[in-house]
């Protein structure tokens, strides 16, 4: 058996898997976030202890499973936080997690030293307050004490392995998150570091994700629920090992998360460098590949800001038949022509991270005539947040990238209306796999299981998460789509100088 854990934002999803890669059961333990300043967003690393070790328990327990079972713990975990340790891997201060913006002196400080379009070539991300060199920065700047007492900074999952192991350890994915780690080389940037000041010994080894980087500690193993020596994986960053769990392991595979936010990843053997610098590329989970990825901000919520803005009455009626307001949503919308009657929407409640990069960015209906209807908005919504996604996949296509299919994953891959939707708009076919939201925590067990040998290699995903359907592309709604697509450019274009003055207000 493999326990598999992923420390998300919002708390530990402990999973188990057998040798046949089949889901046996999972626990989940919740903690809280703190936001003490606007832009602040911190955790505490014992409470992540916390729950690892009652879900742990509350997983061996539900499930009837001995621990002389466990072939290895491995984990996944949420991805560009900072988190300082001491030589015991005891936390010195809480951890400074991915949404935290804090530091943005510390970043155009950062700037100063190093050239974007450099930052940008070495790491294959842009250089911003949300990775981890800049909070590293800010302890340094702003509590010299906790910079000079801190062993290692590392991430949310490999600080549980400090603990567990003793050893401090990253792996690619994770190391290709902090603006520090060079991707083509494999290895921490020498001129980074040298420019901001940074002693490499304050960092982790970076190993393969599938690396046993160690054993569980003696001392330590009741309080876990595990016996002593059990192997420990390393494992990956949350979104590449979902790009596990959802089969994108080899070259020519791509796979699109729609949640509250959406991103497109694929896998690639060398980065993918955007002249506008649109996408951003991570390290992979699999060796010897990298992750190249596009994520905006507001998909699966601007469908449900408009369920619970626009859609009062279906929540009404579905609430009455016990079924989901969208089941509803969706039949509206499929009575309404695509293209919604010429209505656009931009779906920028949030900002926009790729392809905008514009914090200032809003949304917007246009086109709006006397018409149009609750329904056409239900549709334009949806419409919108995928023909944003299709600037993210063309930004991959301009560099010469084939994409066969694309792979869909998380709640919004549930409606049939909107995975056709996709497929229309991305003129390929939208594979719907069997298993939508365990894609996470099962790419990190696929991951535990290869390094310990349970799993033959990365492979085992085919049989662990298959393609359930695959809706191919209409050609007539294909045509309506690749009309629209330049106009929705364009009007975001010309909006660009109102989003700045509206921001001034």
């Amino acid at each position: 058996m493999i326990i598999a854990h992923d420390l998300g934002t919002t708390g530990n999803k402990a999973t188990l898997y057998d040798r046949e890669g089949r889901l046996v059961g999972s626990a989940f333990y919740a903690y809280p976030t703190d936001y003490a300043q606007t832009g602040w967003a911190e955790q505490n690393p014992d409470d992540w202890w916390r729950a690892i070790c009652v879900s742990t328990r509350a997983l061996l327990e539900t499930t009837r499973t001995a621990p002389h079972e466990i072939a290895c713990i491995t984990f996944s975990g949420q991805m560009m936080g900072a988190v300082a340790l001491d030589e015991q891997a005891r936390p010195l201060r809480s951890a400074i997690i991915w949404a935290d913006q804090r530091a943005l002196e510390q970043t155009r400080w950062i700037g100063e030293q190093v050239s974007f379009e450099e930052i940008y070539r070495v790491t294959g991300h842009r250089l911003s307050p949300a990775y981890s060199l800049a909070k590293i920065l800010w302890i340094r700047d702003h509590q010299p004490e906790i910079y000079a007492r801190t062993h290692k900074f590392v991430h949310a999952k490999d600080a549980l392995v400090a603990r567990l192991t003793g050893q401090f350890v990253t792996d690619p994915s994770d190391a290709s998150g902090m603006n520090l780690y060079d991707l083509e080389r494999g290895a921490w940037s020498a001129r980074i570091l040298d420019a901001v000041q940074l002693d490499v010994s304050k960092l982790p080894d970076v190993r393969p994700s599938t690396a046993v980087v160690g054993a569980v500690r003696s001392e330590i193993a009741d309080e876990v629920g595990v016996l002593a020596g059990t192997p420990v994986v390393i494992g990956g960053g949350d979104g590449a090992c979902a790009a596990a769990g959802a089969g994108v392991i080899k070259e020519g595979a791509a796979y699109n998360y729609v949640g509250s936010s959406s991103w497109i990843a694929l896998a690639t053997p060398k980065p993918i460098y955007d002249p506008d610098y649109r996408t951003f590329t991570f390290g992979h989970v699999v060796p010897n590949m990298v992750m190249p990825t596009g994520t905006m901000q507001a998909a699966g919520a601007s469908y449900q800001w408009t369920r619970d803005q626009l859609g009062a009455l279906e929540k009404e009626t579905a609430e009455r038949l016990g079924i989901s307001p969208y089941e509803l949503m969706n039949l509206q919308i499929d009575r309404v022509p695509p293209g919604a009657d010429g209505l656009i929407y931009l779906p920028y409640l949030l900002g926009e991270r790729s392809p905008r990069w514009n914090p200032h960015a809003r949304g917007a209906f246009v086109g709006l005539t006397i018409r149009h209807t609750r329904a056409h908005l239900f549709r334009a919504v949806l419409e919108g947040v995928t023909l944003n996604l299709r600037v993210i996949l063309d930004a991959f296509r301009a560099q010469g990238t084939q994409i066969d299919a694309m792979r869909v994953i998380g709640g919004g891959a549930r409606g049939r209306v909107w995975t056709q939707i996709m497929a229309d708009v991305y003129g390929i076919p939208v594979q719907r796999l069997a298993i939508l939201e365990e894609a996470t925590s099962m790419g990190a067990a696929l991951v535990g299981g290869v390094g310990v040998g349970v799993y033959r290699d990365f492979s085992m995903i085919e049989t662990m998460n298959a393609v359930a359907e695959s809706v191919q592309p209409n050609p007539a709604n294909r045509a309506v789509y690749d009309k629209l697509y330049p106009i929705f450019n364009q009007v975001y274009d010309a909006l660009v100088p109102a989003y700045a003055a509206l921001a001034g207000l």
